[in-house]
């Protein structure tokens, strides 16, 4: 295991961390291995990486946490995707971590895209948990997406105790998502020119609010980059859905991350 090159601590701290207008709820094991970060969906909380983090154990230095309005962390006046990239910085510059594995989810894993993209020298490589670069766009995209949170509404607040969902309105909801099908749906030129590997894990089947066989389509979207960028790559295939990957093919998460740190032990020691 490679050693982090910026100050650790040698056991969990748990805290908040200060930025714009609100604070973020951070978990970070300490240690002097290989730092990854972890990401998560759009309004899941850090609890979901938990498998993931038991299964690669203490050789890696673990930093989690919850996003603007989801778990722990405060509300904002702020849930734009630029707002999530300044709180990865925040949340590396509180901890001392420099060149972490990037690890995200659905929305984190095109946060990690994007925030490898502007800082190259500063992360080792990213692992993609089911996202591509495709998303709803257009007014008809956003209409759609409106509609199911409109629909979901008097569910969201029953669904936040298991880390499913934010402490947001409907609306907001729908808005973030909206943002972020217009961002996954512009990355293909960011995936293109990746210089670090990008490893991804992809789910089978549907997701919650997309039709049968629209998820694979939206995962095709990815052959493209497979076949020009060899830093991007397909770690593994697994059975389980989106909403369960994470919860039944941990395994094969905890493994991209470990080639991922291979990878680049591998290139050092050349």
């Amino acid at each position: 295991m490679t050693k982090n090159s910026a100050s650790s601590t040698n056991s969990t701290w748990t805290g908040m961390v200060p930025v714009d207008d609100t604070a973020l709820a951070v978990t970070d094991t300490g240690g002097p291995g290989q730092p990854v970060v972890y990401l998560n969906g759009a309004y899941a909380d850090q609890s979901h990486w938990r498998r993931v983090i038991a299964d690669l154990g203490p050789g890696y230095r673990h930093i989690a946490y919850d996003e603007r309005a989801r778990g722990k962390s405060k509300q904002s006046a702020d849930y734009s995707f630029e707002a999530c990239l300044r709180d990865v910085d925040a949340v590396l510059a509180a901890r001392g971590v420099e060149r972490p594995i990037l690890v995200g989810w659905s929305y984190g894993g095109i946060l990690a895209w994007h925030w490898a993209d502007r800082n190259p020298d500063r992360v080792l490589g990213t692992v993609t948990v089911d996202a591509a670069p495709c998303g709803l766009t257009g007014e008809e995209g956003a209409e759609r997406i409106r509609k199911l949170f409109h629909r979901m509404r008097f569910l969201l607040p029953l669904t936040r105790p298991f880390g499913m969902a934010a402490r947001m309105s409907a609306a907001q909801h729908a808005e973030v998502n909206i943002e972020l099908n217009e961002i996954a749906d512009a990355s293909v030129p960011v995936l293109d020119r990746a210089t670090r590997p990008v490893r991804f894990v992809l789910a089978t089947g549907n997701s919650l609010g997309s039709k049968d066989g629209e998820m694979e389509q939206v995962r095709a979207s990815l052959d493209p980059v497979l076949a020009r960028n060899p830093n991007v790559t397909v770690s593994a295939k697994v059975a389980s859905n989106h909403s369960h990957i994470l919860r039944k093919d941990f395994r094969a998460v905890a493994q991209a991350v470990r080639e991922t740190a291979a990878a680049q032990e591998g290139t050092s020691n050349r």
